[in-house]
């Protein structure tokens, strides 16, 4: 098994855990704690796959990702009450998660020969894709679109992956690990440091 499938499948999990604690937390029942784990976790491949004419989608060639998923829902279907020690660390393997996805997803939509433009939002659906629809079918305002240093993590390193790939004679598994490390390196310091994007302020009237 290599690195990036290990980490992977580490980040499928922990997409699937958020998307099944955020079911839970809207007291939705089996079947929604299930679909919103699946979704979260393998929703931005699929729609990449897609978009990207590579049928069927991953989850169909490699149903490790499909099962995985589902367990994990399951588990923190059964166990949440006895689970809240993966709260806290929960974030950071979602940042893990996350720069892996960005780098599967960027280099993917490179085999493909997309643009700069093309490859850097496959990178970004692949992450955040799957979070987008957990939280609109949780009924919130996606995460993506709020304050916080997310999708713009993962702007950047797909942005590096293309970069590095188009212009410099790294070799490729470098090129993806250093991208990924950068997605990794800014989600955990905004974390850390509370960092958020601007936002326009509303001003009052008198």
């Amino acid at each position: 098994m290599s690195l990036l499938y290990a980490l992977d499948l580490l980040g499928t999990a922990a997409f699937a855990a958020s998307g099944s604690l955020a079911a839970i937390r809207r007291e939705m029942d089996l079947f929604g704690v299930l679909m919103l784990g699946l979704v979260t976790a393998c929703g931005g491949g699929t729609l990449r796959d897609l978009l990207l004419g590579d049928t069927p989608p991953f989850i169909f060639k490699d149903e490790t990702y499909l099962y995985l998923s589902v367990a994990v829902a399951l588990v923190v279907f059964f166990l949440h009450h006895h689970l809240d020690f993966i709260r806290h660390p929960l974030p950071y393997f979602d940042a893990v998660g996350l720069g892996t996805f960005v780098v599967i997803g960027t280099g993917k939509a490179l085999e493909f020969n997309l643009g700069l433009f093309g490859s850097v939002m496959m990178g970004v659906m692949t992450a955040t894709a799957g979070g987008m629809i957990r939280d609109l079918l949780s009924a919130q305002v996606p995460m993506v679109l709020q304050r916080e240093v997310y999708a713009s993590a993962c702007l950047a390193g797909g942005t590096l992956l293309y970069l590095l790939h188009h212009y410099t004679t790294i070799p490729h598994a470098w090129a993806l690990v250093a991208s990924a490390l950068l997605v990794v390196v800014m989600r955990l310091a905004a974390i850390r440091y509370n960092w958020a994007l601007p936002r326009a302020v509303k001003q009052h009237q008198d």
